[in-house]
């Protein structure tokens, strides 16, 4: 059984620090291999990669652009009405951040993006979820299947996560793994899978252990947070991480943890969970 690897969520740890070169350096110094990063779009793609190589970093993980934030909107993928913005957002994704290719776009040896969260958006506001699900599914299914033959061309993979509507986002489309399983059935596309964040998938159903073992041969990343704080997986909460970790390793589980979580303090001081599995474990080097 092979050791765990863990990635650094930009968005989300060192918030004490200005900027995002600033975080890929603390990432870097801190002992990760790979970061993610939400919404990377206000740096230049060749400043982003500059970045990254110095930290010896590589970036596993962007989110499609959020849309129009000042009219509430967080994700397009099945928002009726928004598909030339989804699938705007899509090129800009992979023309600015993907491997060196057709597009042109500059990532060097260093930096390796292969996910794309692809997001559903939320529920119209004023609507009844119930009355626009069937709506939104198909537009869903439309732009996936779209982005699918988009991303295969760049040999990537999106991803598709369900979002807590009981705490986080009470108006996301999206919001348990049966949902999205089903839809990616739907789609049948092999480069779209399931992103599965374990915080939301605690609040959302609980039965992790049953969850893991049936949703994991279609997961492409894993993200944690204690329950319910959103804290430091040592935090005081729910979740048993050893346990969880274990039970990843156990199941073959080959792709990267993301670290997304609210640090409770400095970031440095509270990844000692992290350094304690590392001294367990080992602190395996990422396959070429």
């Amino acid at each position: 059984m092979a050791p765990l690897r863990f990635s650094a969520n930009l968005s989300w740890l060192f918030p004490e620090l200005p900027g995002l070169p600033a975080r890929l350096r603390a990432a870097g110094s801190s002992g990760f291999e790979a970061v993610e990063v939400a919404w990377p779009y206000a740096e230049p793609p060749e400043a982003l990669a500059s970045a990254a190589r110095e930290a010896g970093l590589r970036l596993v993980l962007i989110n499609t652009p959020p849309g129009d934030q000042e009219k509430g909107e967080m994700g397009l993928g099945a928002v009726p009405g928004r598909q030339a913005a989804f699938r705007e957002g899509l090129e800009q994704a992979v023309s600015g951040h993907c491997l060196m290719g057709r597009r042109g776009s500059l990532v060097c040896s260093a930096v390796f993006l292969r996910l794309i969260h692809l997001m559903a958006g939320r529920v119209p506001q004023g609507a009844d979820r119930i009355a626009v699900k069937a709506e939104m599914e198909i537009v869903f299914l439309e732009n996936l299947r779209h982005a699918a033959g988009v991303l295969a061309e760049e040999n990537l993979v999106g991803l598709l996560e369900p979002i807590n509507t009981r705490i986080t986002d009470p108006q996301y489309f999206l919001d348990t793994p049966q949902q999205a399983a089903a839809i990616l059935q739907k789609v049948g596309r092999p480069n779209l899978q399931l992103q599965m964040d374990i915080f939301h998938w605690q609040i959302m159903d609980g039965n992790l252990t049953g969850n893991i073992q049936e949703f994991l041969p279609i997961v492409g990343h894993v993200q944690v947070a204690q329950v319910p704080g959103r804290g430091e997986p040592s935090s005081p909460g729910e979740l048993n991480f050893p346990y969880l970790f274990q039970l990843l390793e156990d199941e073959g589980y080959k792709g990267f943890v993301g670290c997304e979580y609210q640090p409770r303090g400095d970031t440095v001081e509270g990844l000692s969970w992290l350094r304690s599995y590392w001294d367990r474990r080992g602190h395996p080097k990422v396959a070429s």
